[in-house]
């Protein structure tokens, strides 16, 4: 018993001999797809006219997940009893992020029992 396998071009469905697995590459990653020779002549037209504006772009990075610790640079405080502190003294501190070691020193210097987490 024989068995046929008909391949079918993945973008305009159609059938024939000239139907084959063709692999391209963008951006170092491979892909492979199933074209006729017409698709495949249309594929490479595309990626040689994207070429130029691939070689002299800028690759843009997703944000990092940034470490998410809610740990004060001093012992027995958190960021919040910083902040809050600060906003009583009339002090600038964002609402997020980084605290600045201004701050920091200045609650240190008016809580004497603060120490400053060398660890």
């Amino acid at each position: 018993m024989a068995e046929k396998v008909i391949r079918v071009d993945d973008i305009d469905g159609s059938e024939g001999d000239d139907v084959v697995k063709r692999d391209f590459e963008v951006l170092g990653r491979t892909f492979t797809i199933d074209l006729s020779d017409d698709n495949y002549k249309r594929l490479n037209g595309v990626l040689e006219a994207l070429a130029p504006f691939i070689e002299n772009a800028a690759e843009v990075k997703p944000a990092g997940k940034g470490r998410k610790s809610r740990a004060a640079k001093i012992k027995g405080y958190t960021n919040g009893d910083v902040r809050e502190w600060a906003l009583r003294q009339d002090i600038e501190v964002s609402e997020r992020g980084k605290i600045s070691d201004e701050v920091y020193a200045a609650f240190i210097e008016a809580h004497p029992d603060a120490k400053p987490d060398v660890s």
